[in-house]
């Protein structure tokens, strides 16, 4: 539940109880929120054993079907054609194109030559590529 709360994390939480509830009422709030997160882990795990004695082997066969549907969730349209379509190469999308294509490196982009010194009406030119949207495709 709250694997991904690191120490600092942590700290800024003590941090702000200690401000909004004082030192004299932070440590009872820890208390209590420690006890009502143990109980409420205890309480789910109680669920789950429960719900495995009730259904008994099937329990496992359901638990494999929802971790099926667990792997459809993540697919989206984007993701679908980059798995399926593009064999996992997603440089289309991303506009990476310097990828190596089936274990071959790719040459090293090439430098445009140093235009002549471009007239003060250059300047405010449209750029020469226009921007692509990848969203947007």
């Amino acid at each position: 539940m709250f694997a991904n709360v690191g120490w600092g994390e942590m700290l800024v939480l003590v941090v702000v109880g200690l401000v909004v509830l004082g030192p004299e009422r932070l440590p009872g709030a820890i208390r209590w929120t420690t006890g009502a997160l143990r109980q409420a882990r205890d309480y789910l795990s109680g669920m789950t054993n429960q719900l495995r004695e009730d259904i008994g082997p099937e329990f496992d066969d359901i638990r494999g079907h929802l971790s099926e549907l667990q792997k459809f969730r993540g697919m989206t349209p984007r993701a679908a054609l980059t798995k399926h379509l593009l064999d996992g190469d997603d440089s289309i999308f991303t506009g990476n194109f310097d990828k190596p294509v089936n274990g071959t490196t790719a040459s090293p982009p090439v430098e445009p030559a140093t235009p002549p010194a471009d007239p003060p009406a250059a300047a405010s030119a449209p750029p020469e590529r226009t921007p692509f949207d990848t969203d947007a495709t």
